[in-house]
């Protein structure tokens, strides 16, 4: 449990239809199998313990009084256990109808029932009271009710709901107030039947409701074991957050096991202000279990700001471009200007914007002359980097000013009292911001936009020069992280027909990332930014689970162990972490000021609708995370 995981299953074992003494067997197996994988949390299939498939049966006492019988089998044998399962069977109060309900389980105790709501076409009746107190073998129990919570008070934020058949699909789904009210994890026991479409409808439903509500959700439904005298059931097991699928099967005797993160569910709902303004009474039942390192099985990937599926690649980087040009293209319209002024280096992140700066004048229906593609080498530009600018600019049609700068650069340092030998930082900041200062030029004079080139990863580390490349008057990369900056070049290279482009473009890609600031020797790059700041495709990892996902440094950290563990070492992890840390704090000021650009996916670091935090705030709380 620690950082908030907790080990979770759904299960949907082979049973006999009406043979409640094996089927509680076979339940009985799941859960000890479970209990010994380490799982906390365990979910099966509606009328378990029967089989959905009794028709009349679910009427009649032998069946009803075996399903008790059955259900206390199973309540003694978790006893000495920590694990919670939830357990379908019909149910019927002395003297009342029948229910579907769910049993809720642990160390040998009945803590709640929570009746169905939605039972058009069931032999089943709704659940319309507020509760009350019911017979279970002998015993009084008063958790007889559907808006229960049985809140985890060993894992801050875990509070599991139920749901059972049709109250998924309810207009006014229960579901949607167990999450209102505090609801993290929500147990779907189903009992729908297999057909060609179930699988993909439960997946979507899965994926939608559960980053809907921002929960994790466990779902079982019948198996292969019920009756076929109407329909086929499949035993689809499937465990989801957050819009995410993070486990699903659907085979005999279904099992599957994954970790829910309810750190990272808490944080979301932090964000989001409706789940503490609305809630709605229910009664809260206390379970605990014991504390323990959840051993992680879940895999996280590398490049969490890209699809995960290569297939799915050509349309990100289609809407994402879009977006691009789309905000370039309004931005120009409103301000009544005509020419895109580009500062080009042979970076990923000029070439993408001078691509995006002509497609906008596509769309315009302007000619691509109309962009301006300005390379201002100075001392420590190569003849490499100088030429794969200007092929790729060349090849979309701009028009290529070259502009060395270097004299300009000298007579500053004469008027500043600089030596042209001191390579400081005002060595380096002043050839930026003599960029900057010619490039905003040229746009006034020729009625353009100089249109910024930094991307959103260089802003988080505030790799950039204040006042420098850090300011434009338009920064279609501002949304993009590097990698994706990467994966739109990379896009264009694999789909344009021109030759002279992709092979610059493939070029552009191969080069390290670069300010050329500092004089070079034998025309090599030699001044690497990821050897000042890290591999940008790890810090974007870093944003993406600390600014996004809210997670701590050392939660970042042991994630990181476990995704990057073939490229760096833990010492390497730790360095860059801790710089990570550092910047993100110090370079705040950087961000506090930046100019208007589109966000791409949902964040951004604008100083007015993105992330924000004030420019003199300390970073010892994140260190300390580190340091422990």
């Amino acid at each position: 449990m620690k950082d908030g995981f907790i080990k979770v299953a759904a299960a949907s074992p082979m049973i006999k239809v009406a043979d409640t003494d094996y089927n509680a067997d076979r339940v009985i197996e799941c859960i000890k199998n479970a209990s010994e994988k380490g799982v906390k949390i365990i979910v099966f299939p509606e009328l378990v313990l029967t089989g959905c498939s009794c028709y009349d049966l679910f009427g009649h006492k032998v069946l009803l009084r075996g399903a008790e019988k059955a259900l206390m089998k199973v309540m003694d044998a978790t006893e000495g256990m920590d694990i919670l399962a939830v357990v379908g069977l019909p149910f019927a109060p002395a003297g009342g109808s029948v229910y579907s309900c769910a049993a809720v389980l642990q160390n040998g105790d009945l803590l709640g029932l929570v009746p169905r709501t939605e039972v058009n076409g069931t032999a089943f009746a709704p659940a319309d009271f507020d509760g009350s107190e019911v017979l279970v073998g002998g015993r009084v129990y008063t958790g007889f009710d559907t808006e229960q919570l049985f809140t985890c008070e060993t894992i801050p934020g875990l509070s599991l709901a139920v749901e059972l058949g049709a109250d998924a699909d309810a207009i006014d789904s229960p579901t949607n107030r167990h999450a209102l009210s505090g609801a993290t994890v929500i147990a779907s026991l189903a009992s729908f039947p297999a057909t060609v479409t179930s699988a993909g409808e439960a997946t979507d439903s899965m994926r939608y409701r559960s980053g809907h509500l921002k929960a994790g959700m466990l779902l079982a439904a019948p198996g292969k074991g019920e009756s076929t005298t109407d329909n086929v059931f499949s035993g689809l097991c499937m465990i989801a957050e957050n819009g995410v699928i993070l486990a699903s099967d659907e085979t005999e005797d279904c099992f599957v096991v994954s970790e829910l993160d309810i750190d990272y569910l808490e944080n979301l709902r932090l964000r989001e202000k409706k789940f503490a303004s609305c809630r709605f009474p229910h009664e809260r039942i206390y379970w605990s279990c014991e504390m323990a390192e959840t051993e992680l099985t879940r895999v996280y990937r590398k490049l969490p700001h890209l699809p995960e599926l290569e297939k799915d690649m050509g349309n990100y980087c289609r809407r994402m471009i879009d977006i691009q040009v789309s905000g370039l293209v309004k931005r120009m319209q409103y301000a009544g200007l005509d020419h895109c002024v580009v500062g080009i280096s042979g970076g990923v992140d000029s070439t993408l914007c001078v691509m995006i700066c002509a497609m906008a004048m596509k769309r315009l229906g302007l000619p691509s002359t109309n962009v301006v593609a300005c390379t201002l080498p100075c001392f420590g530009t190569s003849s490499r980097t100088k030429s794969n600018a200007i092929i790729v600019a060349e090849q979309v049609g701009a028009e290529v000013r070259v502009i060395d700068i270097g004299e300009s650069v000298y007579k500053h340092f004469d008027d500043i009292g600089h030596a042209h030998d001191d390579y400081s930082i005002a060595f380096e900041n002043a050839q930026a911001r003599e960029r900057t200062q010619v490039l905003m030029d040229i746009a006034n004079k020729v009625n353009g936009l100089d249109v910024g080139t930094e991307d959103l990863s260089e802003f988080v580390d505030g790799w950039c020069t204040y006042n420098g490349d850090h300011t434009s008057m338009y920064d279609v990369n501002m949304g993009l992280t590097k990698t994706q900056v990467r994966a739109g070049v990379k896009y264009i290279a694999q789909h344009t027909e021109d030759k002279v482009l992709a092979d610059a473009l493939w070029d552009v890609l191969d080069c390290p990332v670069t300010p050329e600031l500092l004089p070079i020797t034998n025309d090599e790059i030699e001044q690497k930014s990821e050897e000042n700041v890290g591999s940008y495709s790890l810090q974007d990892y870093f944003t993406h689970k600390i600014a996004i996902c809210g997670f701590s440094p050392a939660k970042t950290l042991r994630l990181a162990k476990l995704t990057w563990h073939d490229e760096f070492s833990d010492e390497e992890l730790v360095k860059w972490l801790t710089s990570y840390c550092k910047r993100f704090f110090s370079q705040q000021f950087k961000r506090s000021c930046l100019m208007d650009g589109p966000a791409v996916e949902a964040f951004s670091v604008s100083p007015r609708n993105g992330f924000l935090i004030p420019s003199d705030a300390e970073n010892s709380l994140f260190l300390s995370s580190l340091e422990e």
